[in-house]
């Protein structure tokens, strides 16, 4: 299983897990753990994002990434160290780089609506008040990639032969990140650091992503071989990738792998790019030590033992969102 080398990405079809067909079901959960064992993507249609909402949703946010540097920098909160509302440009940079991404980006966080402890580790949402329909549809998109995010998890845990819902608590109420991103047109590519690229290479840091389809091409995975894979998210899938949480909990059987955006050709640097990913993470009392079914002579136990919060608050240091 793990010597497959992808040219593209596998599809599947979220139905076939959801649907009621044990045999379908079973079937999904195969060629999920094929596929994340090896490349650590795959594209889901089916999933409970409607396109219109997504439509929506980029409408909305090219319209707030249009306003001014001064009006977008109102809703930047050093304090919260990227957590909530708006990130400005060259702020972040990858982990082992100093050179900051070509993006800007805004962050939608949970939004606990009952008396969960956990609500205290979580500030408020930050919504611009020139879009008020930017709470609405933000909101309706989360709920529904974090929907959509339980029911891979739930593949995910039977893949590892666990119970069905082993991840359901460990994500209720977690800290998870909807990330609508810019990537801002340069009109003098000279102007700018010659590394500087719209996303470096990377892995993400929480247990999955689920990317919606972006506005244009750029985004590859490298794959085992050495070989960078491009990616393309058709509108109605999702692109749902591991991330290095699930990658240390697994002790690497489920692939982290690295990604990248790159910068398009220099005579259309000066055309814009949007992505919209939604991060998935648990809470963050959740143990990071690998499974024991995940550990044996054959697979040494790689990382020590760390929980989700103190992984995150390390990670956020190193790209730069933490000091």
């Amino acid at each position: 299983m793990a010597d497959i080398l992808y040219d593209k990405i596998p599809s599947l079809d979220l139905a076939d897990f959801t649907g009621g067909d044990p045999v379908k079901k079973r079937k999904f959960v195969e060629d999920l753990g094929a596929a994340y064992n090896s490349i650590g993507f795959v594209a889901i249609r089916n999933h409970y994002l409607t396109d219109e909402l997504s439509a929506k949703l980029y409408e909305t946010i090219k319209k707030f990434f249009s306003l001014s540097d001064d009006a977008k920098k109102k809703y930047e909160i050093p304090e919260l160290a990227g957590q909530r509302g708006y990130i400005g440009k060259g702020k972040e940079h990858a982990k082992g780089r100093n050179t900051g991404d070509l993006k800007e980006f805004y962050h939608v966080g949970q939004m606990v609506e009952d008396d969960d402890p956990i609500k205290k580790e979580y500030p408020d949402n930050i919504w611009p008040e020139e879009l008020p329909a930017l709470q609405e549809v933000g909101q309706d998109v989360y709920k529904r990639l974090e929907k959509t995010g339980i029911q891979m998890l739930r593949a995910i845990a039977l893949y590892l032969e666990l119970p069905e819902n082993y991840f359901d608590g460990k994500v209720r109420h977690g800290n998870s990140i909807l990330r609508p991103i810019h990537y801002y047109p340069i009109e003098n590519p000279d102007s700018v650091p010659a590394d500087a690229v719209r996303a470096a290479e990377h892995g993400d840091i929480n247990l999955i992503t689920l990317l919606m389809g972006a506005s244009a091409d750029g985004l590859q995975v490298l794959r085992r071989d050495g070989k960078w894979i491009p990616i393309t998210a058709l509108p109605e899938q999702l692109v749902v990738n591991v991330g290095d949480m699930l990658e240390r909990l697994t002790n690497k059987k489920l692939k982290s792998t690295i990604h990248r955006v790159v910068n398009p050709p220099r005579e259309l640097m000066n055309l814009p790019r949007y992505s919209i990913p939604f991060f998935m993470h648990p809470r963050s009392e959740m143990s990071l030590a690998a499974l024991p079914g995940c550990v044996d002579a054959s697979h040494p136990k790689l990382w020590d033992d760390t929980t989700a919060g103190e992984f995150l608050n390390q990670r956020l240091k190193e790209i730069g969102l933490k000091k």
